[in-house]
């Protein structure tokens, strides 16, 4: 009976962040296009037209907005439950809250008048002391490289850099429409799954929520037309606030404490399975510029879908392998934790990443021979 609830508690949040979320874009839209706030045309950029970079701008408040209105509902209709719940984990709650405004407000920093990556790096390590804080943070390596239980401290550092590299992981995805957006989707709906059984419902809100912004963001990234002034993109500003969220769920997922989820899965494989595609393209990247001589901190075009479409894919089609690829991975590491040891699950992954960047790029070069130019950086 209480998990029912619970659900239609999760189904009201998501839909009233979705329907929030679909009224704010248009607005921010015709905002932006009235004040010419639009994503600059380089020569590292693959869109071509007048796009606002502005549409993360709705994610945070449409979050607080839908879960907020539901627990009021359910207080003064006597429907405490929820609402009892949320006041039992307001610690982790509001130090979420205050690492998500303030990655929010650097967003929007960043997208109106540019913010220097230094300057992006601190203010994440301060989030990522909030996130520590709340007491989301690894305790337990869980098997990986034969680690079992870690000191506070060391589980704060581990922790603190994790929550640093998905938020840089899911900003520096976010290179074709509908990929960050898309990744994050997926992940998202794993983890509500993941906390709908081992009844964490309060973060279980804070997912669905999530979840309800991306969705209408989703469709006019990818469908929208530029022409119609239909066409938005997420800016940092989405970017930075989704990778604080799904680096706090995911360090919340390792301390799940359900008999029925940890006695059967690793809680490590089933943090981080969803977001192995964005965090192995990112070190992939960053060694790769180390390799050609280049700042490692600084944009190029040198991802995993910069690299598809050098082969000749389509942004539609680009997109479609990579989410089908983030599910495979998620499925197939899940599927095989309960048999088979962390540690070589993730050698597994790291081989298999490795031995498909590889038949990419021979596939790029021979293009290139045959072409006479060069195709990728």
């Amino acid at each position: 009976m209480e998990s029912t609830y619970w659900i239609y508690t999760d189904i009201a949040v998501f839909v009233i962040a979705l329907l929030l979320t679909g009224i704010i874009i248009p607005q921010i839209l015709l905002i932006a296009f009235s004040k010419k706030l639009f994503d600059e045309v380089d020569e590292r950029k693959i869109h071509k037209g007048i796009v606002p970079r502005l549409g993360g701008i709705a994610f945070l408040p449409a979050i607080i907005f839908s879960i907020c209105l539901v627990l009021a509902v359910n207080l003064s209709f006597g429907m405490a439950d929820s609402a009892g719940y949320f006041v039992n984990c307001s610690k982790q709650i509001m130090y979420l809250l205050c690492a998500e405004m303030l990655m929010f407000l650097v967003g929007i920093a960043d997208d109106l008048i540019g913010v220097r990556y230094k300057a992006k790096f601190v203010c994440q390590i301060i989030c990522a002391i909030f996130i520590c804080a709340s007491g989301a943070y690894i305790n337990n390596m869980w098997g990986i490289l034969w680690i079992g239980e870690l000191p506070s401290w060391l589980g704060w550092l581990i922790s603190g850099f994790i929550v640093v590299y998905i938020v840089n992981a899911i900003n520096l995805i976010d290179g074709i429409d509908g990929l960050a957006s898309g990744l994050s989707g997926i992940a998202l709906i794993f983890y509500g799954i993941v906390l709908a059984l081992a009844n964490e419902w309060v973060l279980s809100l804070l997912v669905w929520a999530q979840l309800g912004t991306l969705v209408p963001f989703f469709y006019y990234n990818v469908f929208g037309n530029p022409k119609k002034r239909k066409k938005i993109f997420m800016g940092d500003t989405g970017s930075l606030t989704v990778g604080i969220m799904l680096s706090f769920i995911a360090l919340s997922v390792t301390n799940i404490e359900a008999p029925d989820v940890n006695k059967d899965y690793n809680l490590l494989v089933l943090a981080f399975s969803p977001l192995i595609i964005p965090a192995f393209d990112v070190v992939r990247v960053y060694f790769h510029r180390i390799r050609q001589h280049r700042n490692p901190f600084l944009p190029d075009k040198c991802h995993i879908h910069h690299k598809l479409l050098a082969l000749g894919l389509t942004q539609r089609a680009s997109l479609c392998a990579i989410l089908l690829s983030a599910v495979l991975f998620m499925l197939v590491n899940v599927a095989l934790s309960p048999y088979v040891s962390a540690t070589w699950l993730v050698l597994g992954d790291v081989l298999l990443w490795l031995c498909g960047n590889l038949l990419i790029t021979h596939a790029i070069r021979k293009k290139e021979a045959r072409m006479h130019t060069s195709l990728y950086e």
